[in-house]
């Protein structure tokens, strides 16, 4: 099996950490994996060098300067490595065999990092080395170092990971996989065995710091990611499993929809107020598909088969609750959804998703996005005219 196994700063905080690293790698290779080895910079280095910087320094100099974190620890890693008798050689930009090439706008040159991260899994297999390479850092094709962002290690190894054909990427970190909740809060968190990416991709985008959203777009369906502990001291067991892949889709929902919105102007400040309108919802058998919030009102949006029905639930409410003043339904509604793991990266996507429905004279009733997709509500009889026009445009 072919592994691409990634340490964060936390797990090469100090020597022990770092032996403890080598001696899981080390274990993985005598078992007869090839193993391949991205790390981050040591501790809180990277932050330490950039806080040093307090001068007014170009990019290409910030670049060099935070590059001496990463190159420090694959150093130490190959030493470690070779002190247990592994053939390992560190890697970083300037390398012969440097894999991670961006262009001239920064973005990662992928047919060139795949061609060479192909080339880079054929030595291993030929040579049997474990190459360790710098996290984070990439060069252009003049040879200056780069940068990958935050996370950028994360995206160095499932990069990596897909182009050199691993079989799985290991995430080491001072994590336990996926918790249900933060174990600093929530008491009695534990440890999710599976998650697809869509999940982690919405749980990352709002706080969740396991793995970094610019890496999951690399996750193809037949490489497993997989998140460990860094005391858990095996890079082949345990954590947590990242399942699926990106599907990057603009998809017209089959079903019409009704738009139900209930009004009133205490809304935004009773607590509460969601729950006493969908529960009832979920009692009558009523799924569901999107929910949309203003400052004075709450919209539902169901089958539209299930609207009168829906109506009549609310409608209850409404009259019980002193706060809510009104229910209204619309039940010729479309929904138009575009997903894909690389929409949070792409500047002005919502744009150039509603402009063509905007030049071609479309009412928007609404719209609703989170980390991976963004949903149009648009009328029903519009909805073959605008699923066109968004599918021809650059997104």
């Amino acid at each position: 099996m072919r592994v691409v196994a990634k340490f964060g700063g936390t797990s090469l905080g100090n020597g022990d950490r770092v032996n403890r690293a080598a001696d899981s790698v080390t274990a993985a290779v005598e078992a007869g994996h090839e193993v391949a080895v991205v790390a981050s910079a040591m501790g809180s280095t990277t932050d330490y060098l950039l806080d040093s910087i307090t001068f007014d320094a170009d990019e290409a100099d910030r670049a060099e300067i935070v590059s001496m974190g990463e190159r420090t620890s694959v150093r130490m890693l190959k030493a470690a490595l070779s002190a247990r008798g592994v053939n390992a050689r560190f890697l970083e930009p300037g390398s012969e065999e440097w894999p991670v090439v961006t262009d001239e706008h920064g973005e990662v040159d992928v047919e060139e990092t795949a061609r060479r991260g192909e080339a880079l899994a054929d030595s291993m297999a030929e040579e049997g080395i474990v190459p360790v390479i710098t996290g984070f850092l990439a060069q252009d094709h003049e040879g200056n170092v780069t940068t990958l962002g935050r996370g950028g290690s994360d995206t160095t190894a499932v990069m990596l990971g897909k182009y050199m054909g691993a079989d799985e990427v290991v995430i080491v970190t001072d994590v336990e996989g996926v918790m249900t909740g933060d174990p600093r809060v929530v008491e009695g968190a534990r440890n999710v065995g599976k998650i697809t990416v869509d999940e982690l991709r919405n749980l990352s985008f709002r706080g969740a710091e396991v793995v970094a959203p610019s890496a999951l777009a690399y996750k193809t369906e037949e490489m497993d990611v997989r998140v460990v502990h860094y005391q858990h001291g095996d890079l082949l067991t345990g954590g947590t499993h990242i399942e699926g892949q990106f599907e990057n889709l603009t998809d017209l929902r089959e079903g019409k929809l009704a738009c139900i919105t209930v009004a009133g102007r205490a809304i935004r400040n009773r607590p509460g107020i969601l729950n006493d309108l969908s529960e009832p919802l979920s009692e009558a058998g009523i799924n569901i598909d999107a929910v949309s919030s203003g400052l004075d009102s709450v919209t539902f949006y169901i089958d539209a088969g299930d609207a009168a029905t829906a109506e009549e639930v609310l409608h209850d409410i409404v009259v019980a609750e002193d706060a809510l003043s009104s229910v209204t339904v619309d039940d010729d509604i479309a929904v138009i959804r575009v997903t894909g793991g690389e929409l949070p990266n792409r500047p002005g996507v919502i744009y150039r998703v509603l402009t063509p429905l905007s030049e071609g004279r479309f009412t928007v009733h609404d719209v609703i996005t989170s980390a991976t997709s963004v949903a149009v509500f648009v009328d029903w009889a519009d909805r073959e005219e605008a699923l066109a026009l968004i599918q021809e445009a650059e997104l």
